[in-house]
């Protein structure tokens, strides 16, 4: 445990001592999350509140967060042809996912992206070859993307914390776990 404290402390230190440029750092490595989807988006958010406080480190996040997931939409609204994007409607279940994004409320989008474990990019690259609707995403984006950055805001702070008082971990696991639960349920519900 020691261990993982002494390199959140140095990563805390290393991006405070860039200054401007840790901020640019930061918000670049949540773009690059929106992606390429292996890269954890969880760890950037904690590192952004860690270093620039919740008010600071939120916004930071929760734009970038906002702007890389458009970005990842776009690759794959502009990016994929309508020749190839006809071969794949053929496939009769890759048809009927694809209907089901288009007929999503935009209250149904704005749950499925507000859901921490959703898999962000899956989204993006789905809402991008559905075509669903720009203005819809991006309002469902700005929206469900809040509590998505708050939740690993807090979660991952609440955990760097546990490392000098494990009894914060009380509080956080049954969150982690409760939400964990209904995005299981969520993505049986929409199919994902």
């Amino acid at each position: 445990m020691h261990y993982l404290s002494e390199i959140g402390v140095y990563l805390t230190n290393l991006l405070t001592g860039l200054g401007v440029w840790g901020a640019v750092l930061g918000c670049f490595f949540i773009l690059f999350e929106s992606i390429i989807p292996p890269v954890p988006l969880s760890i950037f958010i904690t590192l952004n509140f860690l270093v620039f406080g919740p008010i600071v480190g939120f916004i930071i996040s929760w734009v970038f967060t906002c702007l890389g997931c458009m970005l990842s939409y776009y690759i794959f609204k502009k990016g994929i042809s309508d020749k190839y994007l006809e071969k794949l409607r053929k496939n009769d279940k890759f048809n009927r996912i694809l209907k089901k994004i288009n007929k999503m409320s935009i209250s149904s989008l704005v749950l499925l992206i507000a859901i921490p474990f959703t898999p962000a990019f899956l989204v993006n690259i789905a809402a991008g070859i559905a075509r669903i609707d720009t203005k819809k995403f991006f309002t469902a984006l700005l929206i469900g993307k809040v509590s998505l950055v708050y939740f690993w805001g807090f979660v991952g702070v609440s955990i760097v914390e546990a490392f000098t008082r494990p009894i914060v971990l009380l509080r956080v696991v049954p969150f982690v776990l409760a939400l964990y639960f209904i995005s299981k349920l969520l993505s049986n519900k929409f199919d994902l």
